[in-house]
């Protein structure tokens, strides 16, 4: 599916997929640079009944966000410079989360679980809109 959304939409979607995605799910969020992941990652968050916003975990590779049913982990690979720099995070804790968002998951490798959602934002034209692209895990390859 893919669909152009503004600012807006996409906090709209954000907030309803992290409403309703089942507990553990694993979300890839993939775009060039300034594509929407953060801001996508911070709707998730929030409609999964995060208690504080979500900010970009590009420094510090990974944001935990406390929820009623159990805490959010969000990551950014982007730094990596190689993928077994990834293991350095602490995956069984990860894993045990209520939800996986991971922006740059392809910088990973190995390291990063199979998404259940991805989640791919593209630039359009309009710098005001992104095309959305979500695949279900059913589709996507392992």
């Amino acid at each position: 599916m893919t669909e152009p959304l503004d600012l807006a939409g996409l906090e709209t979607l954000g907030r309803r997929l992290g409403r309703s995605l089942p507990p553990g799910a694993v979300v890839w969020l993939e775009g060039e640079l300034g594509a929407g992941k953060t801001t996508l990652a911070r709707a998730l968050a929030a409609g999964r009944g995060a208690r504080e916003a979500a900010t970009s975990p590009t420094f510090t590779l990974a944001h935990r966000y406390d929820t009623g049913r159990g805490p959010i982990y969000h990551l950014d690979c982007y730094r990596f410079r190689r993928p077994d720099e990834a293991g350095a995070l602490d995956w069984e804790a990860i894993l045990r989360g209520d939800l996986v968002l991971i922006e740059w998951p392809e910088r990973g490798g190995a390291w990063v679980p199979a998404p259940d959602l991805r989640i791919t934002l593209t630039h359009l034209d309009d710098p005001d809109r992104r095309a959305v692209r979500l695949v279900p895990s059913e589709v996507v390859a392992p």
